[in-house]
């Protein structure tokens, strides 16, 4: 086995593990115990996008380590006590990703094996295609914890749901079932767990099977991205964090958070299963 690159290895250090399966990479967000997004895991995952996409990209699996979580989210606690640049710096890191995503040119099938919560949904946002297990749940808690989502995710959850479904989970921030989300659209096959990786492998093949030329060409005209709009979203994202950060609700709910919410990122209602 050869040793791992430089750059692979700081991206292990990140909670970003990779493997390729016959021409396919898989992306493992692997920061026990709910794989938070933090910045050097932000950092990581942009970069494998960005990389990829300069010469022949390849399909690209994003999943979870572990049952419980696919991602829960920007790591809250990265932000305690810290002043509103560290926020600034994060909310623009998590765009660029956003960005990176939306501009592979390649497939990219996110394998949902868990809880798919605040960033960890917009990311799952903006994957071709969202394979879930059924005990996966999905949603916006960011009202709950003092935080927004990004512009852009919001700008992306309002195409592909609608503006009212839209607005009741980022207004109320509860979280949904999978079977909720495939009904919303927010999921496309819900999967059993033991099925998961392999589904998604056979997904990011076939579809890596397209002329490549013509799979990245449909695919911008779908997403339907430039790069104004991305500034916009970008500089509203940041407007809007500068807004929060201190404000004394905001900041009560984030302290209330941290000490007595990490690891349950919300409540599922009974009937949104």
């Amino acid at each position: 086995m050869t040793a791992p690159t430089a750059r692979a290895a700081s991206a292990a250090a990140a909670g970003l593990r990779t493997a390729e399966h016959a021409g396919v990479v898989v992306a493992t967000l692997d920061r026990p115990p709910a794989n938070a997004l933090n910045r050097p895991l932000l950092r990581a995952l942009a970069a494998l996008f960005r990389d990829h996409a300069a010469s022949d990209p390849p399909p690209v699996v994003m999943t979870g380590a572990g049952e419980r979580f696919f991602c829960a989210g920007g790591d809250l606690k990265e932000l305690d006590g810290a002043a509103a640049a560290e926020l600034d710096g994060r909310m623009r890191e998590f765009h660029d990703l956003l960005v990176a995503m939306e501009r592979y040119p390649a497939p990219v099938i996110a394998a949902v094996n868990g809880d798919c919560v605040g960033g960890g949904m917009e990311c799952a946002l903006f994957a071709d295609a969202v394979l879930a297990v059924p005990h996966a749940r999905f949603g916006f808690p960011e009202i709950r914890h003092g935080l927004l989502p990004a512009e852009k995710g919001i700008h992306r959850l309002i195409r592909l749901v609608g503006t009212r479904p839209a607005r009741d989970l980022l207004l109320g921030g509860e979280l949904v079932g999978a079977g909720h989300a495939a009904r919303s659209g927010l999921v496309d096959t819900i999967v059993e767990p033991g099925r998961l990786r392999a589904q998604a492998l056979d997904r990011a093949r076939e579809a890596g099977r397209r002329a490549p030329v013509l799979y990245a060409a449909l695919k911008h005209a779908v997403n339907d991205y430039d790069d104004l709009t991305d500034r916009r979203d970008a500089e509203t994202t940041l407007v809007k964090a500068a807004s929060y950060f201190d404000d004394p609700v905001a900041r009560s709910l984030r302290d209330g958070w941290w000490q007595g919410r990490a690891g349950t990122p919300g409540r599922l209602h009974e009937s949104e299963r």
